[in-house]
């Protein structure tokens, strides 16, 4: 049985989050947002077979095909099995990333050693409980709350929820954002980041985001957004702050857990790519989670 995929697009949101939403599955992956906005750079694709939502997707310039977990209810045997022919069809064994340990659990469940798995630390997830990151209640939090003190001397501030009347606003921060960063070694991933985040807020109601800005004295100096992973967890995609506001980042990162609906009982704040910074500052907000992604790798058929 042949597999037809078809391009993400924004009219898809309603079809695909009818599988993630009610799924269990946390990772950053999962997030309609994620795959429409980055869709650019990776080609990704879906597909519907028997019960089951299929993602493809296309890496090292286009000429390496991957696959996310299939997500839905029936033979997931059956359907990894389709997922090697559509593979091997490409010229490349079947390789799936973002293998979270439950998503690994099912795999040995249907397919025993079947797989190799390579645990990519760069990319695991950093979740947080919602009401940890709004409310920064404890000692462990107490520089937290000192940034956001120090803030609240110097500057009064209004937070608000992100419109597209206010978009605008966004894009002259993240330019600002974009000129201060941008160096030669990294200016290709700065370019991709500041692609995804510009459609994304072209697309702000499509898309289902949410988020929030900071806005000192008639200027925006800080915004967030994301979108819901599942029923329970919510994914922050994007975070700038002008620099030049000491605390700008810890205020709009709880301003913005405060705001959330309850429902989203987890926020996943997505992965540190390996930038020790970045590691460090996940890190210190003591993630309740830190969820494992792996490469799944199938085994050749020994014939």
């Amino acid at each position: 049985m042949e597999i037809f995929f078809k391009p993400i697009t924004l009219d898809d949101r309603e079809v695909i989050t009818s599988f993630t939403f009610p799924s269990d599955y946390r990772n950053c992956d999962f997030s309609f947002a994620n795959m429409c906005s980055w869709r650019f750079l990776y080609n990704s694709e879906f597909a519907i077979v028997e019960g089951y939502l299929l993602i493809r997707f296309w890496l090292e310039d286009k000429s390496r095909i991957a696959y996310m977990m299939p997500v839905g209810k029936g033979d997931l045997k059956s359907i990894i099995n389709l997922l090697e022919e559509d593979s091997l069809k490409h010229g490349h064994p079947l390789c799936m990333l973002g293998i979270t340990p439950d998503a690994k659990t099912e795999l040995e469940r249907v397919l025993p050693k079947d797989f190799y798995y390579i645990p990519e630390r760069d990319y695991y997830d950093y979740i947080y409980l919602r009401e940890n990151l709004a409310s920064l209640k404890g000692k462990k939090y107490q520089s937290k709350r000192n940034h956001i003190n120090n803030f609240k001397k110097q500057y009064s501030y209004e937070y608000m929820p992100i419109t597209p009347d206010i978009v605008p606003q966004c894009l002259e921060l993240e330019c600002k954002w974009y000129k201060a960063n941008l160096t030669e070694k990294d200016d290709e991933e700065l370019n991709d980041e500041r692609r995804s985040l510009t459609y994304a807020l072209h697309h702000y109601n499509e898309l289902g985001l949410i988020g929030g800005a900071i806005c000192v004295a008639g200027e925006i100096v800080a915004f967030s957004f994301g979108a819901p992973v599942n029923h329970n967890t919510f994914a922050v995609h994007v975070e700038k702050a002008d620099v030049n506001y000491d605390g700008a980042y810890t205020l709009v990162n709880q301003e913005f857990a405060s705001h959330l609906p309850e429902q989203y009982i987890y926020v996943n704040r997505e992965e540190d790519l390996g930038i020790p910074g970045l590691r460090q500052a996940k890190l210190s907000y003591n993630p309740t989670i830190l969820l494992e992604k792996c490469a799944a790798i199938k085994k050749p058929i020994l014939k």
